[in-house]
């Protein structure tokens, strides 16, 4: 596969490329968003991020991978640049705008959540390994499917935080799943990564018609 690097703003960020790609046609694609452990300014630290080295591995993989580095201490030290780049996808020739997914693990799991959550017209689906979120705003992703894994021993973030992203997103009427690996601890993104079928899965979701999003808590007597 062929990687390419980037800058835009603050973001510094690889494009992974299916092979055979050509600019004439339309790819899915996905937007990765890594951990705490690979934030930094050096793009071959992010190439060294398991995603890449397990996802090569797939018999197919036919998405575009746009994965940004993170050069501050959280994903929502730059979120008008990550705001940026999501929508900076959707104006590429080559991108299926139908087919747009967004996955991350632990910081980007949690920076899965809310980036859907701020844009949730945006993707088909998403992908947030050992994350979590403001559950009470879930509703905000009844038309965008989720699959979240997680690990039952993880030690780091709990994994009640994403049975209560889950939880709330089928409250909403959404439609979200859980998968949680019961021995493991916060790695739940090396088995998910390795899973082909969580992709073909993806390749299943494309964007759904736009409803109208309601926000519940806008009561300041009630909720602040």
């Amino acid at each position: 596969m062929i990687h390419k690097k980037f800058e835009n703003c603050r973001l510094k960020y690889i494009i992974r490329y299916p092979e055979g790609f050509s600019v004439q046609k339309k790819y899915p694609f996905i937007l990765f968003l890594h951990g705490a452990g690979t934030r930094g300014n050096d793009l071959d630290h992010l190439l060294a991020n398991p995603y890449f080295s397990l996802t090569e591995n797939h018999t197919e993989f036919p998405f575009v991978t746009v994965a940004p580095q993170c050069s501050a201490d959280t994903w929502f030290d730059l979120w008008e640049h990550l705001e940026a780049l999501a929508e900076e996808i959707v104006r590429l020739p080559y991108a299926d705008t139908e087919r747009i997914y967004l996955m991350g693990s632990s910081m980007g799991g949690y920076g899965t959540w809310q980036l859907a959550m701020s844009m949730p017209t945006l993707f088909a689906a998403i992908v947030p390994i050992c994350g979590g979120g403001m559950y009470w705003n879930a509703g905000r992703l009844v038309n965008v499917p989720v699959w979240a894994f997680h690990g039952g021993k993880d030690p780091t973030v709990y994994v009640e935080e994403s049975k209560k992203m889950v939880d709330a997103v089928n409250r909403a009427g959404g439609n979200a799943k859980l998968t949680v690996y019961p021995e493991n601890g916060h790695d739940a993104w090396s088995d998910t990564y390795s899973n082909e079928e969580v992709f073909r899965w993806l390749l299943q979701q494309k964007k759904a018609g736009v409803a109208e999003l309601s926000n519940k808590y806008d009561n300041a007597k009630k909720f602040g």
